[in-house]
């Protein structure tokens, strides 16, 4: 459950134009399927590879809208992620994120400068502070989350296919 609220708000901020590209919003460059790796670092665990894939559409025709599906696994963990985002005019980010086979799913806010973003998520039993750098087709992802019983930290890299 920690996990798979990171990556579903990650997902929803995977690529933030800067401000001045970002005029149309900054889901500008949302759209279509991503897909990378990373590591899982559970508290007092060893590291694990994840594999992650992930699809993007944008809602209406200005880009502050999009919904997401996005399927993590590794040899131990596997997650089904939905969720919807909007931004404002002003580059704050608002949105809902479920795990569909677990049934848990909560809210994210967080805010787009420049090629960063900044997420926070919560649930009634989970928390995660996210960092996403975006650039050409690739982003970065920074995730620490505490709840569901562990404290975690992970990394993920996508790639546009």
């Amino acid at each position: 459950m920690f996990f798979a609220g990171c990556l579903g708000a990650a997902a929803l901020a995977y690529s933030a134009a800067p401000p001045a590209l970002a005029a149309s919003g900054p889901f500008a460059n949302f759209s279509g399927s991503w897909t990378g790796t990373g590591t899982l670092r559970p508290e007092g665990g060893a590291a694990e590879r994840i594999r992650c894939k992930a699809e993007y559409r944008p809602r209406g025709s200005s880009e502050h809208e999009v919904d997401l599906q996005l399927r993590c696994a590794s040899d131990r963990y596997n997650f089904d992620l939905s969720g919807q985002f909007t931004a404002d005019e002003k580059n704050q980010i608002t949105g809902l994120w479920t795990e569909r086979s677990r049934n848990v799913g909560g809210t994210a806010i967080g805010n787009a400068q420049g090629d960063r973003l900044q997420i926070h998520t919560e649930s009634s039993a989970f928390s995660a502070d996210l960092v996403i750098v975006t650039r050409n087709r690739r982003q970065n992802v920074s995730i620490d989350s505490q709840g569901g019983g562990q404290i975690v930290k992970a990394s993920v890299a996508l790639s546009r296919m």
